[in-house]
């Protein structure tokens, strides 16, 4: 009986964006995916928390981002588990849905120049397989340069051409992919909203309307920083106040 292929992209998706989409949409085609989860993070343990949509807003906008898309699924397993989102949890509660299926973490080779800061970073990459993809202003090969010499022997690059096949997994720890990513970041499309500048073709149009219908990312009003209490610009400058 042939394994069920699932795909994981996590992140903190405030907000999902295209890019997410595009990644998504060529890695499920490259490796023939059967689904791909979606996971908003609850709490990031690598983020600062201000300036990020509530748990329940992110994964609103990625529910409406992926709608009609049969093989990409919100996952809400993070957020309701609570607390920080550590990938070593969330594979554990993924291999309890999926346990007979082949589990592909997916993720930019920017994140994974970070992965030997994870918890438990070297069980998570021993219960999942792994695939890179090209990020704007990263190379790929930097991600062999990461880990010992032991994990770079299970490193392996996929072309454009190759037909992926499933005795590689059995070898390869670690799938280099390159795509054609898209230069779109969250950090981005928070500031243009801030600046009043549009997002339109950065985002689903959905998720557009439901960023501006619900006020996301906008300055908070003098009258709201006093209601979350932080001082007024008169108040800060009177002695006392730094």
């Amino acid at each position: 009986m042939k394994k069920e292929r699932v795909g994981i992209l996590g992140g903190t998706f405030n907000p999902v964006h295209n890019g997410h989409l595009r990644a998504a949409a060529a890695v499920r085609k490259r490796f023939s995916l059967d689904r791909v989860l979606f996971i908003p993070s609850f709490i990031p343990p690598h983020k600062e928390s201000a300036g990020i949509a509530s748990p329940e807003e992110r994964l609103r906008m990625v529910e409406l981002a992926i709608r009609g898309r049969a093989a990409f699924i919100p996952s809400a397993v993070e957020i309701r588990a609570k607390g920080k989102s550590y990938s070593i949890l969330t594979l554990n509660r993924i291999k309890k849905i999926y346990p007979r299926a082949w589990t592909f973490f997916i993720l930019g080779v920017d994140a994974f120049l970070e992965i030997e800061t994870w918890r438990e970073w070297e069980r998570v990459l021993k219960q999942c397989l792994f695939i890179v993809v090209t990020r704007p202003g990263y190379r790929l090969r930097q991600a062999r340069k990461v880990l010992g010499v032991a994990y770079r022997r299970r490193v392996r690059s996929v072309s454009r051409l190759e037909k992926v096949r499933e005795q590689w997994f059995l070898g390869t720890r670690i799938f280099l992919l390159s795509i054609d990513a898209a230069d779109i970041s969250s950090t981005e499309i928070r500031r243009r909203i801030r600046e009043g500048r549009s997002i339109t073709g950065l985002v689903p149009a959905v998720v557009e309307g439901y960023i501006h219908k619900h006020g996301l990312y906008q300055k908070p009003s003098p009258r709201k920083m006093r209601s979350l209490g932080f001082p007024s610009n008169e108040s800060a400058r009177k002695p006392g106040h730094g």
